[in-house]
């Protein structure tokens, strides 16, 4: 029986344990601070209270816990020639960022849709994006998700054969199904249809929908009225590039029978890169997340 897994990281390369522990370092702290001092700006400011916001709320939440839910063990592991996590640990974090990137996926789908009825349904806006509305598509984000995991964890290899050695920072679930000597072609086919029904489709639909946007926009008269819907779009689309690029790579592409130092790399690039890159997109380019850090911090200045 396989009680713990041995995680690999940058053990062949100590030279760079270094680097990266600076970088992982970097990367929760901004990842941590950031999303959570968006959190609190959006719940403590009423100029804030908008779909947009509410949407972007939900986001640096998800981000958040995915930043804390290896990065902390990722840290600690750096100082370590042979770290290891236990089986159920393993598995715990394994699931638990699966349905957070699930999660992601499909609520930046809405917040696409978010976008587009702003833009392209202007004068139906309020009554399209309704508080209710908003909270059932989030809801449907994370039912969604809580479904796809459960079926992951029914579909969970049971044999392990003593095979207990992870190439990777963390529990990963393609890096935990190579490990299996049971038969997991059920549970390969459904990783690949699951990518499929939740990445890709998802991803279509931004595509589609910010083809919308762009023809709307070039029909909007005002030069600043234009500005401002690229200004808010672009920080979308930028987030949406970096996260649904690096999945697809790495869900949709053959599968080696064993993990390769690019594929840890790639999943950095949305387990690490976005949740880190989210907050400093949304805020640096985004006048109102601006005024609302100045408003609180001038007032707890006065106070």
């Amino acid at each position: 029986m396989v009680t713990e897994f041995i995680l690999i990281g940058l053990s062949g390369h100590p030279q760079a344990q270094a680097v990266f522990f600076a970088f992982f370092l970097m990367a929760y702290l901004i990842s941590s601070l950031g999303n959570g001092l968006m959190i609190v700006l959006i719940i403590g400011d009423s100029h804030l209270h908008s779909p947009m916001y509410f949407f972007l709320c939900a986001l640096s939440s998800v981000d958040l816990v995915i930043s804390n839910n290896a990065l902390p063990e990722v840290l600690v592991n750096c100082f370590f020639d042979r770290p290891t996590i236990s089986f159920y640990r393993c598995l715990v974090q394994m699931y638990v960022g699966l349905l957070l990137v699930v999660i992601e996926c499909v609520l930046l789908a809405v917040m696409a849709y978010d976008r587009f009825a702003a833009i392209c349904q202007p004068l139906y806006y309020t009554q399209i994006m309704s508080w209710r509305f908003c909270t059932s598509l989030v809801s449907l984000c994370v039912v969604l998700a809580l479904l796809n995991t459960l079926i992951n964890i029914l579909l969970q290899p049971t044999d392990f054969c003593g095979h207990n050695i992870i190439n990777h920072f963390g529990c990963e679930l393609q890096s935990f199904l190579k490990l299996a000597c049971s038969d997991i072609h059920i549970s390969e086919l459904y990783v690949q249809l699951s990518t499929l029904v939740l990445v890709v489709t998802p991803f279509g639909f931004i595509v589609v929908t910010y083809g919308r946007i762009g023809l709307a926009v070039l029909h909007i008269r005002s030069t600043q009225g234009r500005k401002k819907a690229f200004s808010t779009c672009s920080s979308h689309l930028t987030v949406v590039s970096v996260f649904y690029g690096t999945i697809i790579i790495m869900y949709l592409k053959p599968q080696p029978k064993s993990s390769s130092d690019k594929d840890k790399v790639i999943s950095l690039m949305y387990g690490v890169l976005t949740s880190m890159l989210n907050p400093l997109i949304y805020s640096l380019r985004n006048r109102d997340v601006k005024g609302a850090f100045w408003r609180m911090f001038c007032r707890k200045t006065l106070e």
